[in-house]
């Protein structure tokens, strides 16, 4: 639609000069953008080789190649990719256009993302987290010996148990002997069930103590091999190195947790408690009348009645222990700098951000682009072409304008002299003649 007023308001006036105003800059901005797009794409693909480096186990001429296609792919991906988006989303105008081209941006970033983000962060930030993992691991091997050695306590406390146990019944084998028990002073029937199960508790109490010294020196070195992983954790050096090592020591430390488990005394004191009132061997009475053996008779059976109120006693205390949750298997997994800064991203989040930022900082060129070719066109919109045309754009089409008449006039004076030669000989011999 053509405008009624030929002349310029004061707001068109002024957009118009925000428009050229912001088409200079952008002319300047392209001058170097894509020098600067490059650098970011070539910076992404070396980060990305050296998180490929890490995951590649051979070291051969084949992997280096592989790493370098990769990486070159990456970077040309990069570069492209935002090349294509700089160039399109900002020219765009209609809405579906626009809408399909931002929706394209998002899938490429998540695209660049998942093929070089992470590598680059593994480059960034691969050795602090294998690093991680090493801590995590010793963290996860402490718990779980100094659970084994808690069990292994509560199981050396059962001792105690027994050993009142055994005063008991060598209390009351005191009382037999002396004839405060069943009556009948000497060492008889009563006096030797008494005996017998009082060597019993006094055997198993000293399998008991054994224990002891065993589990002091495994819980010792325990802690020695815990200190070595620790060192290994934040020694200099390669952590691929250290981590072998690291392996090495978890083993050591796995197979003494393992007999610390095997040091418990709980299921030893189980069988015995159960054994103690089965085990009994009824002695024959010997007492001199039917009086004396009646009150054998009696005391045996209380002593039975309390052999098996101990062994119950034994028992709970022993299933106390059983009950106690064992240390949690905890087994060392090697683990890549690349997997270990993913499974670990939380305690890397700078990292994270650098990686993403080198490969999705153009994205917001894009959008600065977008936003500014918008406002150019928003301040050219109602205004025609001759509106916008400025003192040098009017001079050099003026002199576009010379050029192709003097063109056309060449042209012209050419296609006569091909239509009539005979009036190109007139002129030029009356041109000599003139010159003499």
């Amino acid at each position: 639609m053509a405008r009624s007023d030929p002349h310029l308001t004061a707001a068109e006036t002024k957009g118009l000069r925000a428009a050229r105003e912001l088409e200079g800059h952008v002319k300047w901005l392209e001058s170097f953008t894509p020098a600067a797009l490059g650098v970011l794409a070539v910076a992404s693909g070396i980060y990305t080789y050296l998180g490929v480096s890490s995951l590649l186990e051979d070291t051969g001429a084949m992997s280096f190649f592989a790493a370098v296609a990769y990486s070159v792919a990456v970077s040309v991906g990069i570069f492209v990719f935002w090349s294509y988006m700089m160039r399109l989303l900002p020219a765009m105008r209609t809405a579906s256009g626009l809408v399909g081209l931002v929706l394209s941006t998002i899938i490429g970033s998540f695209a660049i993302i998942a093929m070089s983000s992470w590598l680059n962060a593994a480059a960034l930030a691969g050795s602090a987290a294998v690093e991680q993992h090493l801590e995590n691991t010793v963290r996860d091997y402490q718990g779980g010996l100094e659970r084994a050695h808690e069990i292994a306590l509560s199981g050396q406390a059962l001792g105690r148990e027994v050993e009142r146990a055994r005063q008991t019944f060598e209390a009351l084998a005191d009382q037999e002997r002396s004839g405060d028990l069943s009556g009948a002073a000497g060492e008889g029937a009563v006096f030797r069930v008494l005996t017998q199960k009082t060597e019993e508790l006094s055997n198993l109490e000293q399998q008991i103590a054994a224990q002891s010294p065993l589990i002091t020196a495994a819980f010792e070195e325990g802690n020695r091999i815990l200190g070595r992983m620790r060192e290994l954790t934040v020694a200099p050096g390669p952590v691929d190195q250290r981590s072998v090592l690291f392996a090495e020591e978890s083993v050591r430390l796995a197979g003494v947790i393992a007999s610390l488990n095997q040091y418990s005394v709980a299921t030893l004191v189980t069988r015995a408690a159960q054994d103690l009132p089965a085990s009994v061997v009824l002695p024959e009475l010997d007492g001199r009348n039917s009086d004396v053996r009646a009150a054998q008779s009696s005391t045996i059976a209380s002593v039975l009645s309390a052999l098996d109120q101990r062994s119950q006693t034994l028992k709970r205390a022993a299933d106390e222990v059983l009950a106690l949750e064992p240390p949690a298997e905890t087994v060392y997994n090697p683990i890549s700098s690349a997997d270990a800064v993913i499974r670990y991203a939380g305690n890397f989040v700078p990292s994270w951000a650098g990686a993403i930022a080198i490969d999705l900082l153009p994205a917001i060129l894009v959008f600065v682009l977008a936003i500014t070719q918008a406002a150019i066109r928003s301040g050219r919109d109602g205004i025609s072409v001759e509106e916008t045309l400025t003192l040098s754009d009017l001079k050099a089409a003026l002199n576009a304008m010379r050029d192709v008449e003097t063109t056309m006039a060449a042209a012209d004076a050419d296609l006569d002299r091909r239509s009539d030669p005979g009036r190109s000989a007139p002129l030029a011999h009356s041109s000599d003649k003139a010159a003499e």
